[in-house]
């Protein structure tokens, strides 16, 4: 089933491991009331958190490797269609008859925020089972990163890390929502050997984790075994605030075991946390894949910014254990907000994986996160590289770093 190269290696793509969801969005005209109906309009939109990473990514230029499941049903063959025709690979992805194809069913308010929904995704923990994603083991120990998504049953993310851990490929946990977040408790005990270019160790296999405020202190609470945190009240305080709120839980997944934490803090943008000398991390070159877009992505951003922004020695002598930098979102015309924290995560897996450094990633993210809350989809139908570079260059000039002191 892997595509082996003409040298007998299997290739070296990121890899997915996820869900792929019908989403029916039913955006109202005007404030819902319970009990009745409201104008509106209703859309059928290709959905699903790790669906919609992979696309991103394979718009940004990257090849990534989709492991999932779908049913023979209508929303299944609708997603299936819509994946062949964008020519990704489809053989790992599983078709069965006995498949439900995951669905979600979304009312969005005026302003594009989801007020309620229904998710019918048990399929993805019934059917994308340890055993699915054993067979697809070489794809996964050759690739540069590996992204799972915490729709996935328990089992089945401790397998895909675990096989991730055996090769030091690093891992991306996506929390999904509240609570599935806290699925990533029992999956940071595997520890690996991360070489990165910098010839650094990294000794944790959950490199990369991409929680909201709310999913941090859920996941906080499930590592310490205790409810410690409590969700933060926010009343529009400063991001400054903010940090120093949620920067008890931030420290507590660095210690155990997260290395790059990259928090979304919805319109405020996203705070990058990292242990001081994780700040210039990169995929090593010989795993990076750079063709058509995410080659021109790849030159633009290395001949107009500068790598490592605050990996200076002087920097890293004040804080070596704890950095903090605040990436500001971008003013955009929002039609609705769902794809935004997939493109966001899609982006800078894409860019990680052409060898582009964390803060450089970062950029793109966000840039890829504002063209997809100004489209109807949950992913833009194309990107457009000037504009691309241009927002990320916006947000990676106006960075911000938040944290000097070695102690909390």
């Amino acid at each position: 089933m892997e595509k082996q190269r003409k040298d007998g290696d299997v290739e070296a793509v990121p890899v997915v491991i996820g869900g792929m969801v019908l989403d029916i969005q039913a955006t109202s005209s005007i404030p819902p009331h319970p009990r009745t109906t409201c104008p509106g309009q209703i859309y059928y939109v290709q959905g699903g958190v790790a669906r919609n990473i992979a696309e991103c990514m394979t718009k940004l230029g990257a090849q990534p490797f989709m492991i999932s499941a779908l049913g023979l049903d209508m929303p299944g063959n609708l997603l299936l269609e819509h994946w062949k025709s964008a020519g990704l690979r489809t053989e790992g992805i599983r078709k069965h008859k006995d498949i439900k194809t995951p669905t979600v069913c979304h009312i969005l308010d005026v302003s594009g925020e989801v007020a309620a929904g229904v998710a019918s995704v048990e399929a993805v923990e019934m059917f994308l089972t340890p055993k699915w994603i054993q067979q697809f083991k070489h794809t996964i120990r050759s690739a540069p990163l590996l992204m799972v998504d915490a729709n996935l049953s328990p089992p089945a993310i401790e397998v895909s890390c675990r096989l991730a851990a055996e090769s030091n490929v690093p891992v991306w946990f996506e929390p999904v929502s509240i609570a599935k977040s806290e699925r990533i408790a029992p999956i940071v005990k595997y520890v690996s050997a991360l070489v990165l270019c910098s010839f650094t160790l990294i000794r944790d296999t959950i490199t990369f984790a991409s929680p909201n405020e709310d999913e941090l202190i859920a996941m906080a609470n499930a590592l310490s075994s205790q409810n410690l945190f409590c969700p933060i009240e926010r009343n529009n305080c400063s991001t400054d605030t903010l940090f120093q709120m949620l920067k008890p839980a931030i420290w507590l997944l660095l210690e155990k075991g997260v290395k790059i934490l990259v928090l979304t803090i919805g319109s405020d943008g996203v705070l990058l946390c990292t242990k001081g000398e994780s700040i210039s991390w990169r995929i090593c070159l010989e795993k990076t894949q750079q063709h058509g877009f995410s080659r021109q992505l790849f030159e633009n951003m290395t001949s107009s910014y500068p790598s490592n922004l605050y990996s200076d020695s002087k920097v890293l002598e004040r804080s070596p254990n704890f950095l903090a930098v605040h990436f500001p979102a971008l003013p955009a015309s929002v039609v609705r907000l769902t794809g935004a924290g997939d493109c966001l995560v899609g982006g800078m897996i894409a860019s990680l994986s052409t060898g582009l450094d964390v803060m450089q990633s970062v950029a793109i993210g966000i840039a890829a996160a504002k063209a997809s809350v100004e489209v109807d989809s949950n992913v833009p139908s194309q990107f457009s590289l000037p504009t691309i570079t241009g927002d990320a260059r916006i947000v990676y000039s106006t960075a911000k770093l938040l944290q000097h002191q070695s102690k909390l």
